[in-house]
């Protein structure tokens, strides 16, 4: 899987830094980019031939969107293509293996930002120095979360999903600092102590979420859903998400 986050942000990479690249919307109106379609064909590929007999489910393959397993493998090969047509650089390769609804190994890559997160196999997250090569893990520091301080929590939000009701939300605590990222990255952010909780108010499905869920759990933090706290459950028909937490133990969360 880390492999394979590699060699999809190489070719990424490269369309990123060429004159131009095609864009088009798919049915839902969301942009796509050849990128996106490159990255996958690359990982599919890989992720089938490694692995024959898991269920595989990929943004870019519809008709992957009506598997149902309870384990399987799932993949946004271009987390946050907004952010990569503005060439903000905040865009992620993500891949995840879910086990009985839960994200339990991921990898997390953002080439343009030269960081790499993944687990494990004990399921532990570590994230990694550049640079990357594609056959052997180099340098890599074990992640955890940090012991949030409830009087001046950072909180770190989506950069091309913000609005009124996040804000809201997010005003009921006391913070010390607000971020923007994008793309999974926010999940690292916490998974890193670089923040402390990232609460998402609006529509986002598995891929989205799988392995950047699976490198906060791997580093000792939670992500649950808005309305009740329970833990965010993967495998749901259709593969969307309602709107969630994810967070460093110890933040005391506030009601919807």
């Amino acid at each position: 899987m880390r492999r394979l986050a590699i060699e999809a942000g190489e070719k990424i990479m490269e369309i990123y830094e060429s004159d131009d690249f095609q864009i088009r919307e798919k049915s839902d109106q969301s942009p796509v980019t050849i990128a996106d379609e490159a990255a996958d064909k690359i990982i599919s590929a890989g992720l089938q031939r490694e692995f024959p007999d898991v269920t595989l489910v990929t943004e870019e393959q519809a008709d992957s969107h009506q598997r149902q397993a309870d384990s399987f493998l799932i993949v946004d090969p271009l987390d946050g293509t907004k952010e990569f047509i503005k060439r903000r650089g905040e865009f992620t390769v993500n891949i995840a293996y879910v086990e009985n609804g839960a994200p339990i190994r991921g990898v997390v890559y953002a080439p343009a930002r030269n960081r790499l997160f993944f687990t494990d196999a004990s399921g532990r997250s570590h994230e990694e120095s550049p640079p990357f090569d594609k056959a052997r893990a180099g340098v890599r520091q074990p992640i955890s979360v940090r012991s949030p301080d409830n009087d001046a929590l950072i909180v770190v939000a989506s950069k091309s999903h913000r609005d009124k009701a996040t804000d809201d939300y997010i005003a009921q605590y006391r913070t010390r600092d607000m971020t923007g990222a994008g793309s999974s990255l926010k999940f690292c952010l916490v998974a890193t102590g670089e923040a402390d909780i990232y609460p998402r108010l609006g529509r986002t499905m598995e891929w989205d979420t799988a392995a950047g869920h699976a490198v906060l759990a791997g580093a000792g933090g939670r992500v649950v859903r808005f309305d009740d706290h329970r833990p965010l459950a993967y495998g749901k028909p259709g593969y969307e998400n309602p709107f969630f937490i994810a967070y460093a133990p110890g933040v005391e969360l506030r009601n919807a």
